[in-house]
């Protein structure tokens, strides 16, 4: 019992874990000359998100394929894959919203980086969303002083206080 749920627990983390590197590569490679990133272009000229929620959506969309895989091996493990994948796709997309609405609230990381990624157009540089180890990991990561007078002035919201919809 104990050894099936450290297992469950292990495929749970993992899938939070490859997520997060999906996302990072994903993000990525929408900043390549491709087809891929004509929506993600209009993001950068919008720069706001579309709102937790349909964030949440397409994260899942994008990535029920590669959730429904170890389903194969046995329903446990796929539960616990599938429950790791969509916690890190509501995490990260209300990370993404609060980088655009009130990035001084990311207080797990030390610099907003997605926010960071897109006031100050890094198109190379600092593509996590919810996390910056990958930033780190593949030498992406570019630290600013973003923390300037203009943005400690800027009012700060609650933790909820972000477009849902």
């Amino acid at each position: 019992m104990l050894t099936r749920l450290a297992v469950d627990l292990g495929f749970l983390v993992a899938a939070f874990v490859l997520a997060s590197l999906v996302e990072y590569w994903v993000h990525r490679l929408m900043h390549q000359p491709y087809k891929l990133g004509e929506k993600h272009r209009e993001h950068h000229r919008r720069n706001e998100g579309q709102g937790v929620i349909w964030e949440f959506r397409d994260y899942v969309l994008g990535t029920c394929v590669v959730m429904a895989i170890p389903y194969f091996w046995s329903w446990e493990i796929g539960l616990a894959w599938t429950i790791g994948g969509l916690a890190f796709a509501a995490f990260a997309a209300y990370a993404h919203q609060l980088q655009h609405e009130n990035p001084r609230k990311c207080f797990w990381m030390p610099m907003p980086v997605h926010y960071v990624h897109h006031k100050y157009g890094m198109w190379n540089h600092n593509f996590g969303l919810a996390v910056d180890w990958w930033d780190r990991v593949f030498g992406t990561y570019k630290s600013v002083n973003w923390l300037d007078e203009k943005e400690l002035q800027r009012p700060t919201l609650g933790f909820r206080e972000l477009r849902w919809l």
